[in-house]
């Protein structure tokens, strides 16, 4: 085995040379090569040990880096190789290898011997490298003057490129290919594999060289077989005498494997032939692609973090034979047009694309596949905008005319606009005919500051069209010159001909273009075909559509196009599905740029046909998304409305159901290319804007496109639903508060309940039952609380609804599906079981609404659904048993039996009431107390939908007034339909409903509110009382059935008194019961804070009218009565506002001074004065703008400094801090809303506002031109359209206005004056008889004129009998101050015999007559009164109780409080007047 050393390669190759085949004994080499350091020594491979199909391997190490090129000049002894035999030499790549980030290149040249390898031949002994640090590089020597190899002054080029991190191979063979000039033998046949190994990195370059004036070349390369061929690999080269007799340099290819990109070609030598071999390197599958490759140039650096030398450029420059001129070429711009025409006119390739063509049989625009070349339409298309743009320039022009010849292949487009001036320009020396079509970058739009609505920008235009012709003719008329112009362009428009100028005296001027595309460039060798004509005809059309006022003729004939509407209605008349769209369209001229048209899109995706400045923007651009998205918005706001968290639908989704039709005039319109398909301007400089009418949109809003989008929400929706789907099996896990029936899902389904309770406690009661009728057919869920309307719930919230899902799983139910019979579900019946109360009619209504919302067909299978009824009233007498299911039901009874006297009444709240024991007496009576539905009924369904739709608000208020009291539902029947559930149990609830939402027009008061004053009343709160205690006081006494923190909320706001709450509050607050800052809610917690009954109170509710009033019975408990009836209308005081079924309201508040001055008019007989809206200590202004409607404004005014203003209050119940959070926005912007405010100062006070906002002076000057208070946002609105309560029977009522309601509070309130006056006489007569009885008694006794001691009690009533005294029985009216009576077992004496012993002395029994004369007294005066006069002196003495209080707050030094007094002493200072 031979060592490596230094030796020179002339003798290594002459030995070489001198070597046979015979010579040639494998493991007997006479020289073998050693690796560098880091690389493994290799086993020598014998030549003669390869077939003659074998190939030589090259390995490349994986740590090998690349090497530097060593140039060897004047090389002289070189031995040429011999080979008679094909031999094969592989060269085998890693599979990771990197490409290089450099690759090298040298040239040798004339270099004389250089040592670089030194082989000993007399020694086996291998010479190792001088140096092994420098084993990284590889030299090469060229070498000069060898009479046997080389005998040329050409330059050879060695060019070494290794890679960066080759692998060490297990055996490596270093080849070295050279060139080789006029040598007579070298390797004939060299087979040349490129393989990979395993592990290998991809090479990161390929190295090819020119073999030139060689003998023997390779000859073939072919690559040995292998399983999944991974390697590069050379191609065959043939005919190798003529290839080494010609100087022509071979050409090598670099072809990639499937897995790698494609090296570029580079051709070695100029004057290669295609008879020339290539000799072509495949790569592996891993290798990454190469640039490409020349070898006679360097390779292209396409490495980025390679650097390139100037030793390597001048090697570069030196090794290419090709010349520079060849290589760096410089075109014309009509040279690069028709090298490059995709740039200008687009591809010249034929395309096919589903395109808007014009169908002549159907004379309809059809949508279908065209093939065509769009250079080819783009180059017409030129000439058809030019002609549009010159009706831009002259408005006078008519026609335009085109002529399409398909057998010659010509096309004429004429226009009667002013024609081209016949002139020679001044500057450029040629007529401006020739100027504007024979010379590029012409154009007169170059102007920018000049606004210009037409089609041409960049000069290219016309003249494209020109050059991409055979021929081009231009004639054009130019009257003011009286001249006619014509000239023709050949070839390209490389040949122009003279023009022929003629004289012409018409005044008509026109221009037309003539041209004959060279079809041969567009790969049309036939001209003309049927889908390019389909397509220029409907270009045509889109000139009649777009250009207004010009007759359009195509051929000869006009088209009957007039407008754009017209046009657009061509696109919906050519397929059936589009026969309702032209009914449908909606057009509209914004004004005289822009055109739109809207039709709903069936085809489920936004489409467009639009058109800037005549130009077809087949991609759209900015001004169709300017269009879109107004339209969008519009449609969104309705659809955001109707449609259940249609929040979360995106624009797009509305958009795909959108069609436009836009036609428009830009000024300088800008597109993404020449072909103008796409328009890029932003909307700011269209010149113009396009805001359609509100009657534009609303007949938008009223189309079907609303109705398509919400279908295609709604079935996204039930998609998305079906993921929550139920299936058919026996046992459901997962559901802990289900009891699951144990043939649930079984074969025995369709015999199984699914019992629904409203709540944990109704479960238990269920349970309980189950003891009797058994838990194999029976299952239990509790509902907490009411079930969702699904009618009116979002998506998301059904989605996420768990009762929702549970009820699907439970059953089975599958989204969407039509349900003929319960077979597929996992129960055959579903039963409700509630409280026989309003609301637990209200969930059976919300659980048939689940059910006909999304399972309709359910209500119709018989006996499906079911409801489990249970008493909510028992009557007991003895052993017979009486149950109510319905409170009128019990109430009817009660008139009729004596008001249940003798009976024992118990009442059922809910089903918690009864106990395990009647539970299963329930169940063991199912044929009573289950009661199944019947099936559907026609219309029905719609009764369902109107008790929970939203929209049907006005249905259901004429539903409502149809209610008469002592409705309910009759339970006695087999079954119950869905019309008398709705119509007799839900109807209760809805009415109930109401009379918590709504209030009572005479007391002003809802329900909670009616309680807490009866409470307070009942009870004679005078000190402080805890907010939580009065609550608990008010569920105990009043049997408020809702939740203690609603109430305390109601006591609270009763007890309000800031500015835009109460005018007159009820209670006395004690404590922080909230301020302005936030409207209260910064109360503090009930516990903390007290209430008193202010005297004011019981002067507008009247101690005298309490036993006037009708008292509710809740339960046998009485409670509040209907309604209170103040001496003033409360609920003009205070206002109200609240939502109800079917119904909402809100009344204003209203000065009470105004009120009551209006009360004491109209009880002269005079009509009441218009009221308008007023709030105590507000100091702002509300002034009336419409019949129901008045504007509300805050104080503002500029401050003497000039930028700063000030505010001094704000519209009513705008509050401060949110107020605030507002001035702050202004301060920091926002994303729509610059900053326009510096900052700001705050002195408020809980009663007052108080803010300083500092401003530039220039926004001051926008504030003020604008209007401060309309800038500062400081005025509100008031509406009094919605006065809705209940009248004094009961009804829910509509006022229309203050005034209205005031009188019919006055016919109530004076009613009941009288029957005041009459209850007062009866009392006040009774209370003189008893007074006159007890002072005759007390005088007979100190008389002793009645002497009655030891006697019986029978015998002392018999004595007053005969003394006259008169007998006083009933309750009230026994009681005097100074008795205490104790019933009737006196026999109507008690008042005479319980009389105190020290009245009877002088000085009281004088006390006593006093006290009868002044009854007497008053008696008579109280008889000379009217009702009248009664109801002034209750007035009289609130104005006095109103003075006191007005003294108060003017102690208090409150500014907007002595506003108020001011105005409350101008309003007493009227009515005393008007008394007078």
């Amino acid at each position: 085995m031979f060592y490596c050393r230094q030796i020179t390669i002339q003798n290594f190759i002459q030995t070489l040379a001198n070597m046979s085949d015979s010579d040639y004994i494998p493991g007997k080499e006479d020289y073998a090569v050693k690796t560098k350091k880091t690389r493994k020594l290799v086993k020598p491979t014998t030549k003669e040990s390869f077939s003659e199909e074998e190939k030589y391997t090259i390995k490349a190490t994986r740590t090998r880096k690349p090497t530097k090129p060593a140039t060897l000049r004047d090389a002289s002894n070189v031995t040429a190789l011999e080979s008679s035999d094909e031999e094969k030499y592989t060269v085998k790549a890693t599979k990771s290898r990197q490409q290089p980030k450099q690759k090298t290149q040298t040239t040798l040249k004339d270099t004389s011997v250089t040592d670089v390898l030194e082989i000993d031949h007399s020694s086996d002994e291998v010479v190792k490298p001088k140096s092994r640090r420098q084993a990284k590089k590889s030299t090469l020597s060229a070498l000069k003057d060898s009479p046997s190899a080389l005998d040329s002054s050409d330059e050879e080029k060695y060019i070494v490129r290794p890679t960066k991190s080759r692998q060490q191979p297990k055996k490596t063979i270093q080849t070295t290919l050279m060139t080789l000039k006029d040598t007579s033998d070298v390797l004939e046949i060299v087979h040349s594999s490129v393989k990979p190994t395993k592990s290998r990195q991809q090479p990161k370059q390929t190295t090819l060289m020119t073999l030139k004036d060689t003998s023997d070349v390779l000859l073939e390369i072919d690559p040995k077989s292998r399983k999944q061929p991974k390697q590069s690999t050379l191609s065959t080269l043939e005919d190798i005498s003529n290839a080494l007799g010609s100087t022509d340099e071979e050409n090598y290819t670099v072809k990639p494997t499937k897995s790698r990109q494609k090296f570029k070609q580079t051709t070695l030598d100029p004057g290669y032939s295609p008879d020339e071999e290539e000799h072509i390197a495949k790569a592996t599958n891993t290798r990454k692609p190469s640039s490409k490759t020349s070898s006679n140039k360097a390779s292209s650096r396409k490495a980025s973090s390679s650097k390139v030398t100037s030793s390597e450029i001048s090697s570069d420059k030196t090794a290419s034979k090709k010349p520079v001129e060849e290589v760096y070429q410089k075109k014309t711009q009509l040279e690069h047009i028709l090298l490059r025409p995709d740039t200008y006119v687009g591809s010249v390739q034929t395309f096919t694309e589903k395109l808007w063509v014009y169908d002549s049989d159907k004379s309809v625009m059809v949508y279908r596949d065209v093939t065509y070349v769009p250079g080819l339409y783009k180059i017409i298309d030129e000439i058809l905008v030019n002609s549009a743009d010159n009706k831009i320039r002259d408005p006078t022009m008519d026609t335009i005319k085109v002529d399409i010849d398909v057998k010659s292949g010509t096309i004429s487009i004429y226009n009667n606009g002013n024609g081209i001036p016949v002139e020679i320009h001044k500057e450029e020396n040629v007529y401006v005919p020739e100027l504007i079509f024979g010379h590029l970058l012409t154009s007169s739009n170059y102007n920018d500051n000049e606004k210009k609505v037409t089609g041409g920008r960049n000069g290219y235009g016309a003249k494209l069209t020109n050059i991409f012709s055979t021929e081009f003719i231009i004639e054009t008329v130019d009257s003011s010159a009286g001249k006619k112009y014509r000239q023709i362009f050949r070839d390209n428009m490389s040949v122009k001909e003279s023009p022929k100028i003629s004289s012409y005296s018409k005044k008509e001027e026109y221009t037309m273009v003539t041209f004959r595309p060279d079809f041969q460039r567009f790969n049309m060798p036939n001209g003309f075909d049927d889908d390019i004509i389909a397509l220029l005809k409907k270009r045509v059309y889109d000139l009649a559509g777009c250009v207004k006022n010009v007759k359009v003729f195509l051929n000869g004939e006009r088209l009957k196009i007039k407008n754009f509407k017209e046009y657009a209605l061509m696109y919906l008349s050519g397929n059936d599905d589009f026969v309702d769209l032209q009914s449908s369209i909606i057009y509209e001229e914004v004004n005289q740029r822009w055109e739109i048209a809207f039709v709903p899109s069936l085809e489920g995706s936004f489409r467009h046909i639009s058109f800037v400045n005549s130009i077809n923007t087949t991609k759209g651009g900015t001004h169709v998304n300017y269009i879109a998205d107004q339209i969008v918005e519009k449609l969104m706001a309705v659809v955001t409305k109707k449609a259940k968290d249609a929040k979360n639908i995106k624009k797009n989704q509305i958009k795909n159901h959108m069609w436009l039709f836009i036609n428009c005039l830009i000024e300088n319109a800008t597109f993404d290319s020449q072909t103008k398909e796409h328009l890029t301007l932003k909307v700011s400089s269209f010149g113009s804007k396009c805001n359609p009418s509100e009657t534009y949109y609303n007949k938008l809003l009223k189309s079907s496109v609303i109705g398509s989008i919400l279908d295609d929400v709604k079935h996204k929706q039930s998609k998305e639903l079906k993921k929550t789907d139920g299936k058919k099996i026996g046992r459901i896990v997962g559901i802990a508060k289900l009891d699951d029936a144990n043939n649930a899902g079984g074969k025995k389904r369709q015999d199984c309940t699914l019992i629904l309770t409203e709540g944990d406690s109704a479960k238990a009661l269920a349970v309980a039952g189950l003891s009797v009728v058994g838990r194999d057919n029976y299952g239990i869920f509790p509902l907490r609380g009411k079930l969702l309307n699904v009618r009116e719930g979002a998506h998301s919230q059904i989605m996420n609804n768990v009762e929702i899902q549970h009820i699907k799983q439970i059953l089975g139910l599958k989204q969407g599906k039509v349900y003929n019979s319960t077979d597929e579900l996992r129960y055959g019946h579903l039963m409700i079981m509630t409280d026989q109360d309003h609301d637990g009619s209200h969930i059976k209504g919300l659980i048939i609404n689940f059910l006909d919302y999304f399972f309709p067909s359910l209500l119709k299978v018989p006996g499906f659904l079911m409801e489990f009824v249970t008493p909510i009233v028992k009557c007991t007498r003895g052993n017979i048993k009486k149950s109510f299911f319905t409170i009128p039901e019990f109430t009817s009874w009660m008139e009729n039996n004596d008001n249940g006297k003798g009976w024992k009444i118990k009442y059922y709240k809910g089903l918690g009431t009864s106990t395990s024991a009647e539970a299963k007496d329930y169940f063991g009576d199912l044929k009573t107390h289950r009661k199944p539905f019947k099936a559907i009924q026609e219309g029905e369904r719609e009764l369902i939908d109107m008790a929970f739709n939203k929209k049907k608000a006005d249905d259901r208020k004429e539903w409502l007034k149809s209610y008469e009291p002592g409705t309910y539902m009759n339970h006695s029947v087999k079954e119950i339909t869905i019309k008398d559930f709705i119509n007799k149990e839900l109807i209760l609830f809805s009415r109930a409903d109401n009379e918590r939402s709504i209030p009572n027009v005479l007391d002003g008061f809802k329900p909670g509110q009616r309680k807490v004053l009866y409470t307070c009343i009942k009870n004679k709160y005078k000190n402080e009382i805890k907010v939580s205690s009065l609550a608990g006081a008010v569920l105990t006494d009043a049997a408020y059935h809702h939740g203690d923190s609603s109430l305390q909320g109601t006591i609270i706001a009763m007890a309000h008194d800031f500015v835009g709450s109460n005018n007159i509050n009820v209670l006395y607050g004690v404590g922080q019961f909230g301020t302005r800052s936030l409207g209260g809610k910064d109360a503090a917690s009930a516990r903390y804070i007290s209430v008193t009954v202010p005297s004011l109170t019981r002067l507008i509710f009247h101690p005298q009218d309490d036993i006037l009033l009708t008292y509710c019975n809740d339960d046998g408990q009485i409670v509040e009565p209907e309604w209170y009836l103040p001496i003033i209308p409360m609920i003009l005081v205070n206002g109200t506002e609240g939502i109800g079924t079917g119904y909402s309201t809100y009344i204003p508040n209203y000065n009470p001074l105004d009120i009551v001055n209006n009360l004491k008019l109209m009880i002269d007989g005079e009509n009441p004065v218009p009221m308008k809206p007023w709030y105590r200590g507000f100091q702002g202004r509300i002034e009336q703008t419409d019949e129901d409607k008045y504007k509300v404004c805050g104080t503002i005014e500029s401050l003497n400094n000039g930028s700063d203003v000030r505010i001094t209050e704000l519209p009513i119940r705008v509050w401060t801090q949110n107020y605030k959070e507002q001035v702050e926005q202004w301060i920091s912007g926002t994303e729509k809303v610059p900053a326009w405010i510096i900052g700001y100062k705050e002195n408020h006070s809980t009663t007052n506002v108080d803010f300083t906002i500092y401003l530039t002076e220039g926004e001051l000057n926008n504030a003020l031109e604008e209007g401060l208070e309309k800038k500062f946002k400081l005025i509100t609105s008031i509406n009094t359209s919605n006065m809705v309560c209940f009248d004094g029977n009961g009804r829910i009522k509509k006022y229309n206005s203050a005034e209205e309601i005031l009188l019919e509070f006055y016919d109530y309130r004076l009613e009941y004056y009288r029957k005041r006056k009459d209850h007062m006489l009866k009392v006040l007569a009774l209370e003189v008889n008893q007074l006159r009885n007890k002072a005759r008694f007390i005088q007979m006794k100190i008389d002793h004129n009645l002497e009655f001691e030891g006697l019986r009690k029978a015998e002392i009533i018999k004595l007053l009998e005969s003394e006259g005294f008169e007998r006083f029985r009933h309750g009230k009216e026994e009681k005097s101050d100074d008795e205490d009576q104790t019933g009737n077992d006196g026999d109507g004496y008690n008042y005479l015999m319980n009389t105190k012993s020290w009245s009877f002395c002088k000085e009281e029994a004088q006390k006593l007559m006093n006290k009868k004369a002044e009854k007497e007294k008053e008696l008579i005066v109280l008889q000379k009164k009217t009702p009248q006069e009664i109801w002034k002196e209750d007035l009289d003495a609130f104005l006095d109780e109103w003075n006191v209080k007005r003294n108060e707050l003017s102690n208090m030094a409150i500014p907007r409080e002595k506003l108020y007094i001011n105005e409350a002493l101008k309003m007493e200072n009227l009515i005393t007047t008007n008394n007078m």
